[in-house]
């Protein structure tokens, strides 16, 4: 019996690591990236709230795209004259999920 539930057991963790990655929200996405030191959901800090971002964008057809880019590569100038950083550490699809997530607020 021993000799079934060690694998079992094992099989089950892995999973459940697989399924926990695999369920990173954009939420968690800007935390565990470092977006939160410079936005906020509801308020500016460094930067626009992700509120503010989603009502300019909305009805924008191409606001996935252009704010993926902008993530992507840094930039400055569409709010402000504080610069926003290049994140080419960050993997495009998980910039996608966060643009996607952000567009939703």
């Amino acid at each position: 019996m021993k000799q079934l539930l060690i694998p079992a057991l094992t099989g089950a963790a892995l999973a459940w690591t697989a399924v926990a990655h695999a369920a990173d929200s954009g939420e968690d996405l800007m935390k565990k990236n470092g977006c939160v030191a410079c936005h906020a959901v509801d308020k500016k800090v460094v930067g626009p709230s992700f509120k503010e971002v989603a009502a300019k964008y909305k009805g924008d057809k191409t606001a996935e795209a252009k704010l993926v880019e902008k993530v992507k590569k840094g930039g400055s100038g569409v709010w402000g004259q504080v610069p926003m950083p290049p994140n080419a550490q960050v993997k495009d699809e998980d910039i996608k999920t966060m643009v996607k997530w952000v567009l939703t607020q």
